[in-house]
């Protein structure tokens, strides 16, 4: 597969009155095309930070300190606000957390879909439009097109809003799409329902796809890659056969036992103790240290590097060091996708 998006040694911060605020410090990944990206970890840990910086959606205090990003070996990093506006919804997209923001719920569905596809083809008839936007709410599954494109955001339930904003973010057909926490707030069986759709849309039409998720057993049905973020780095990165079977993290091994498939009929449910460091002024060391209970004396001093395990799986622990002892991981088995 060829790399899409490609990401090398990505900073970003954001200026506080406290301080500067590290959100994103040293990524790097690629993105190949066609395939499903899960990016995972806790609230706060740079997520959406990272696929807004990818889109240049960033607020005035943040900027990106160092590193670059590159489409298809075309470095935008330095992309002016005019030149993004050209390859956003075409090039990649975003499907927002909560589709209720980031749609006007007093403008028919139909009508905000039809103005995302005229704004990069003004060129399309009346007729051409309505026939697209009647395309991509089947193709997202809102059955009754016909009808329902007249209705506003406020009609549809939570699922189907989801689904209206997946329409419009396709409209495009974009390369790459970006889903930020698209489950949130969704029951669970509504919940599998756009994860579903999510993998049917990128089988359909090839569309990279970044999914951004806080919850391990969310993207365990849809990823191809699974990278895990922590405290603005990304800490591990496989396949997701090499992540759910083979982790190696101890903060991937803490999101795993923190899944429900792992509680004990009458346990409480595992949580990592402890909080995530604040970013103004991250620790010298691993930023995980003083979470882990397998943490060396090493953690605390130096960050460590990206150790490579196979082809495809690499995880930034001391523990996989030669030097270090040897450690069962304390999941009790695998995770089954």
């Amino acid at each position: 597969m060829s790399e899409l998006l490609e990401v090398k040694n990505l900073s970003v911060s954001f200026d506080t009155h406290e301080g500067e605020l590290q959100a994103v410090r040293d990524v790097s990944f690629s993105l190949h095309a066609g395939e499903v990206l899960a990016i995972v970890g806790e609230s706060g840990s740079g997520k959406s930070v990272l696929c807004k910086s990818i889109m240049k959606l960033l607020n005035k205090d943040a900027r990106i300190k160092s590193g670059s990003i590159a489409i298809n070996g075309v470095d935008i990093t330095n992309y002016s606000e005019r030149q993004m506006q050209r390859i956003r919804g075409k090039v990649f997209s975003m499907v927002f957390q909560d589709p209720m923001t980031s749609q006007n719920p007093t403008i028919p569905i139909g009508k905000q879909i039809a103005e995302a596809i005229r704004v990069h083809d003004p060129k399309m008839s009346a007729e051409q439009v309505h026939q697209r936007v009647i395309e991509l709410m089947e193709l997202v599954g809102i059955d009754r097109a016909e009808q329902r494109c007249k209705l506003c955001p406020y009609h549809f339930s939570g699922g189907m809003r989801q689904r209206s904003v997946m329409a419009i973010a396709l409209a495009s057909n974009p390369r790459m799409l970006f889903a930020d926490e698209p489950t949130t707030a969704l029951d669970v069986t509504i919940q599998a329902q756009i994860l579903d759709l999510l993998r049917d849309v990128q089988k359909k039409l090839g569309t990279a796809t970044i999914l951004v998720s806080h919850d391990l057993g969310v993207v365990a049905r849809v990823a191809d890659r699974v990278a895990v973020m922590y405290a603005g780095k990304i800490v591990e990165i496989g396949t997701a056969e090499e992540i759910f079977y083979d982790p190696r993290h101890p903060y991937t091994w803490g999101l795993m036992r923190s899944l429900p498939a792992y509680a004990q009929q009458g346990e409480k449910l595992y949580t990592i103790p402890g909080m995530p460091p604040v970013l103004i002024d991250p620790p010298a060391g691993d930023a995980f240290a003083c979470r882990n209970e397998y943490a060396l004396g090493i953690d605390y001093e130096q960050m460590p590097p990206m150790f490579q395990i196979t082809d495809t799986h690499y995880a930034a622990t001391w523990l996989m060091d030669e030097r270090a002892p040897k450690i069962t991981p304390p999941i009790g088995g695998m995770y089954h996708v």
